[in-house]
């Protein structure tokens, strides 16, 4: 089968390392290409072809016309094989990252290739500024990386034959088997907004003596930056076990092998790497459970039972004035974003829903608001114990004494459930029914934004970065 892949960039990050996972999935199944925007300086064990007007939209440089685009896809596919290709596999075509790229993609059908679009992020789901204003490609085959997102664009007109469960493959985590573990706690992260830094310092506030967070990489975005500059001088300043940056000062597989245990306390995923591979390395992970993602996790047999659902504090210790200001803006400035319109009643129900308990979760605030809660646990030991009370879950943080036998058992799961050669399996019965079954189907806009785009779940750290707020 001749298989060619499509993506913006091979930059190191999530989209292009599972690309790059399915070409070697593949191995020798597929004859294959890839073609990207901006090829950086990945090494595949196939033809690359760079074709720059299919990268990211470039500020004060105009992007040259789609179609132009289109015909130099043709070309570069023609060129690797004169009659045609079975499948362009196209990654994250819903994001408007290059605003001619749904163009770029109708063209392509108008040739008569068929196409498999892997969606990995919705801009629904909080990214207002990558928000298509045009309709989605239609009668194409789709393919989804969780149950949630296969679940939503079903809900949104996606018939079955054309719609696919495509969950991202696992390998086993590097390991360092010289070096000896020790009492770190590793947040093996790229620090965004949307991963919660500050829930993972509040869980070091209830450390054990010796035990210190690490944190590996900081972030690459302008948006993200100047959050994580904020923590980082703040950690200092209030002298906390944590250190950031590590993984700019030693290997990767060391820093795991050092690590008594890992954490995730992310507020959104799209796929979840972070609840699969620390199994792998044979460390127990606990930290905040993401349920529209996890339940995919538990019902293949993972156990993670080890993790909450949210960390409840009391209302009493923000400024409710404040979070109700800046929640209200934020919820308005997104909708304004999308062109959505939302009934005051509906916008005062969720609101109410949060903010008419005794306590509110931790996730749902901003930096700023979770630094006043921090502030109070460092000042009085008395704040620590009430929230113990309240979450009894942070007075087991020392989670590295996790039996080993649910170690063992879910990297067995993890590996036999999202390994390599399962990966291949499920791709190549996925490209078996693109290329024999042709679907006529579409996808209905407004009901895939109200799927996501829901106020009782508003998160600070995930909707007011991208609203302006």
């Amino acid at each position: 089968m001749k298989i060619a892949f499509v993506h913006y960039h091979l930059k190191t990050g999530g989209v292009a390392a599972v690309l790059k996972r399915q070409v070697k999935a593949l191995g020798d199944a597929c004859d294959l290409v890839v073609l990207t925007g901006d090829r950086a300086n990945a090494k595949l064990p196939c033809a690359v072809e760079e074709i720059p007007g299919l990268g990211y939209d470039q500020p004060g440089r105009s992007a040259p016309p789609p179609e132009r685009v289109a015909e130099q896809v043709r070309q570069a596919l023609q060129r690797k094989w004169p009659e045609g290709c079975d499948i362009l596999h196209i990654h994250n075509p819903l994001l408007a990252k290059n605003r001619g790229f749904l163009r770029i993609i109708r063209r392509l059908q108008q040739f008569g290739i068929t196409l498999f679009l892997q969606i990995h992020d919705f801009a629904e789901d909080g990214r207002p500024q990558a928000y298509f204003d045009e309709s989605y490609p239609k009668d194409c085959h789709y393919g989804v990386i969780n149950r949630r997102d296969e679940t939503i664009l079903r809900v949104a007109g996606l018939d079955d034959s054309g719609l696919h469960y495509l969950p991202n493959a696992v390998e086993a985590m590097p390991v360092d088997a010289s070096r000896l573990p020790g009492a770190q706690i590793l947040y093996p992260v790229r620090a965004i907004r949307r991963k919660n830094p500050g829930e993972a310092i509040l869980l070091s506030l209830f450390f054990e003596a010796d035990q210190r967070l690490a944190i590996t990489q900081p972030p690459n975005s302008p948006d993200d930056i100047a959050s994580y500059r904020d923590w980082v001088a703040w950690s200092g300043a209030n002298d906390l076990p944590v250190d950031f940056e590590i993984g700019k000062k030693m290997p990767f597989a060391a820093i795991v092998a050092a690590s008594q245990s890992m954490i995730t306390t992310s507020v959104s995923e799209g796929f979840g790497m972070a609840f699969l591979e620390p199994w792998t390395a044979g460390k127990p992970l606990w930290g905040r459970r993401l349920p529209d993602i996890c339940c995919d996790y538990e019902d293949s047999g993972v156990n993670l039972n080890a993790l909450y659902d949210r960390i409840d504090v009391p209302l009493d210790w923000i400024d409710r004035d404040v979070f109700s200001h800046r929640w209200h803006k934020a919820v308005r400035r997104a909708a304004d974003r999308y062109g959505l319109a939302i009934p005051e009643a509906t916008v005062a129900k969720a609101f109410e829903g949060l903010n008419g308990k005794t306590t509110i979760d931790f996730g749902l605030l901003d930096e700023a608001l979770q630094r006043q809660i921090l502030a109070r646990l460092i000042a009085s030991p008395a704040a620590k114990k009430e929230l113990i009370r309240t979450n009894p879950r942070l007075s087991e943080t020392s989670q590295a004494a996790a039996a080993q036998r649910v170690i063992q058992t879910n990297r067995k799961t993890v590996l036999d459930r999202y390994g390599m050669d399962r990966y291949r399996e499920r791709l190549l019965r996925i490209y078996d029914r693109v290329v024999n079954q042709p679907v006529r189907h579409c996808i209905d806009k407004k009901i895939l934004l109200r799927s996501f785009f829901k106020p009782e779940n508003f998160t600070l750290l995930k909707w007011a970065a991208y609203a302006g707020s």
